[in-house]
């Protein structure tokens, strides 16, 4: 069992909950719009870290996260990017690629809306764990916690900072 901490839309700023919320986490993944290396250096001191970059980070970032990010975590394929849309309304820099060679999991950021949805069409589960920073229009900062178990995931919780 792999349990994760999905964290996204930082914008610089780092609540220290974080780190009591991911404390039992075996890996912290940021879905992008970190705002700072130092915030990502900060988050991989403390648990290992996967994270892509959003479109407000800059070359220092872009020079070590990818914009998008495919692996494997146990037996579950995982694509993380920061701006992917959802089902039915996915970006088109990767619509064809998902309808074509789907992922088990899709995840992204961007949006600060937390979503979990599940797309029947190609049977892929979607997160968004909306935004924990404090730039941005939304009032309440989210994290994820889920666990992945061979293909399976499971265990999700939805962590709001106060």
């Amino acid at each position: 069992m792999t349990r994760i901490g999905l964290i996204s839309d930082t914008h610089s700023y780092l609540d220290e909950a974080v780190f009591e919320y991911f404390k039992e986490c075996d890996e912290i993944w940021h879905a992008g719009d970190f705002g700072t290396l130092e915030l990502a250096d900060k988050l991989a001191a403390f648990k290992p870290l996967k994270g892509v970059y959003g479109n407000i980070d800059d070359k220092d970032l872009r020079a070590v996260y990818p914009e998008n990010l495919r692996f494997k975590c146990e037996n579950v394929d995982v694509w993380m990017t920061h701006i992917g849309g959802y089902p039915d309304r996915y970006s088109q820099a990767v619509k064809k690629t998902i309808y074509t060679d789907p992922p088990n999991l899709f995840i992204s950021g961007h949006s600060h809306i937390l979503k979990v949805l599940f797309d029947k069409k190609i049977n892929c589960l979607h997160l968004n764990p909306g935004a924990a920073g404090k730039q941005g229009w939304h009032k309440v900062k989210t994290l994820m916690r889920f666990s992945i178990t061979g293909s399976r995931i499971h265990d999700l919780e939805v962590i709001e900072l106060k």
